[in-house]
């Protein structure tokens, strides 16, 4: 039953919880972290470890897609951001970063950035960026908006991407939009397609289940926010208390099973994973996978040179997040970074090395199991 309470008279509000009000705790026997496995599958797809980059352009450029899938993750491009639109990105991100590095005022960064994504989208460019990852040899995976999905998408499969992700804040089960020739209808547009989709953020168990009913083959919960760079207020006031909204997902996932007499959807967690501890409880409360991005723009192959700002800093109406500095001149390796070894106490290094020791520590072998272990709430 929810647990609601008055915050004024005639108002109630649902009790939630945050990814830092969770505990794992442990109940069965230990073992060796060296047997713990964190391989997931989506769809026809195998990946060693649970991470997915969030698509900026701060974080993923074609050469970074790279490196996190040969490390057994997934590099997701945003298809509606720089590498569509400049010929040279890595020179726009380096002025972007003097700007941000040298005005005291945060809204001058994002003019540039706004300014920059004025630019209209090239598909030769796109799909150049794609190719360089399909070439490799490495699952190939691009982020569009719902408002954007129905004009990007047939470029994108001609171009081989693999997986499609359909992302936005917060995304329904049917996008509606005054003055466009139609809405979009996932279950439609899902139908249509030859490449598994992934959708989201959601942040509830009701429009998690919507979005399975869709054919998509994993939900994303959450929308990306971090301790710096965010998402969430004061911009639009939403927030998703992330342990809460992962159970509900899973529940979902769960209902959903039963529902289609077996078809399982993942659930991948995007939001306030900071540290591997957060990687752990994230899959405890019900993940399958998660999405990081500002943990994972501190190596030195992420695109942004040490800078992190979520893909919906540029937007042109509304941006949300900053361009701020996550790192300097001393980065370590996107493989120190997921694998260690780590010098670090807080655990922002060997990100999936932590996860694997959480798993052993509390005795279970792999992703699913470990999203059984027993949980506590701080009082």
């Amino acid at each position: 039953m929810r647990d609601l309470v008055e915050i004024g008279m005639g108002r109630t509000a649902r009790r939630t919880y945050e990814l830092d009000d969770v505990d794992i705790v442990p109940s069965r026997r230990t073992r060796s972290s060296k047997e713990v496995s964190t391989a997931w599958q989506l769809d026809a797809y195998r990946f060693d470890i649970p991470v997915l980059a969030h698509p900026t352009d701060a974080l993923v450029s074609p050469s970074f897609a790279v490196e996190l899938g040969k490390a057994g993750g997934l590099g997701v491009i945003n298809g509606e951001g720089l590498w569509g639109r400049h010929a040279d990105v890595d020179a726009v991100i380096t002025r972007l970063a003097e700007i941000a590095d040298s005005d005291p005022d945060p809204s001058a960064a994002i003019r540039y950035l706004q300014e920059l994504h004025a630019a209209p989208l090239k598909p030769d460019l796109l799909a150049a960026a794609v190719a360089q990852v399909r070439d490799e040899g490495v699952t190939t995976a691009v982020r569009v908006s719902p408002q954007n999905a129905r004009a990007l998408t047939p470029a994108l499969v001609k171009a081989g991407i693999d997986l499609l992700v359909v992302q936005g804040t917060i995304i329904s089960a049917e996008h509606v939009a005054h003055g466009e020739d139609e809405p979009l209808n996932l279950k439609t547009f899902i139908s249509e397609l030859d490449v598994p989709v992934v959708a989201g953020g959601v942040s509830d168990h009701r429009t998690a289940l919507h979005l399975m009913r869709t054919g998509a083959a994993g939900v994303i919960v959450g929308f990306g926010s971090t301790a710096e760079a965010t998402t969430t207020s004061p911009s639009l006031g939403i927030g998703i208390p992330m342990a809460t909204a992962i159970a509900d997902a899973a529940a979902a996932r769960r209902d959903y099973l039963d529902e289609t007499g077996g078809r399982y959807v993942h659930v991948i967690a995007d939001g306030d994973i900071e540290t591997a501890g957060d990687l752990a409880k994230a899959i405890a409360c019900g993940a399958d996978a998660a999405v990081l991005g500002a943990p994972l723009a501190v190596a030195t192959e992420a695109a942004g040179h040490g800078w992190y700002w979520p893909s919906v800093a540029a937007h042109p109406s509304m941006p949300r997040g900053a361009v701020l500095q996550v790192a300097y001149d001393e980065r370590p390796s996107l493989a120190r970074v997921l694998n260690g070894p780590s010098d670090d106490p807080y655990g922002s290094l060997n990100l999936v090395g932590g996860l694997r020791r959480s798993m052993a520590k509390a005795g279970y072998s792999d992703l699913k199991e470990f999203q059984k272990v027993g949980l506590s709430v701080r009082a």
